[in-house]
């Protein structure tokens, strides 16, 4: 009965203070409505998506370049190992060429939607 009484008796004390903290912290009234900055022209976006895009291709080739290089290192004469790692030369000289030709296409979508 006790410990009982007790627990009633914290439980009332900790919730009680919190739910007034809650309820007491949100507004009466409706908020008023924020200014967002005006967006960005659709030149400017596609700008930042031709830099990213261009940062990824030539991260993802360079990392294809040092697989590639890691595996004829450690191929040993294996002549699986070897083509393996050719391919991952072939795949990173892949990712350099869209990451050359990256900019390029984004401007012809670009030419495409009228954006100037």
């Amino acid at each position: 009965m006790f410990r009982r009484n007790v627990y009633r008796i914290l439980t009332i004390t900790i919730t009680v203070p919190v739910l007034a903290a809650v309820i007491g912290s949100a507004p009466a009234f409706a908020a008023e409505p924020q200014i967002l900055a005006a967006p960005y022209p659709l030149p400017v976006i596609i700008g930042r998506i031709t830099a990213w895009t261009v940062g990824l291709l030539v991260a993802v080739a360079t990392l294809f370049l040092t697989i590639g290089g890691l595996r004829r290192v450690a191929a040993g004469g294996d002549p699986t190992e070897i083509e393996k790692s050719n391919s991952a030369f072939k795949n990173a000289l892949l990712g350099y060429a869209l990451a050359v030709l990256a900019p390029i296409l984004l401007a012809i979508v670009q030419g495409w939607i009228g954006a100037k």
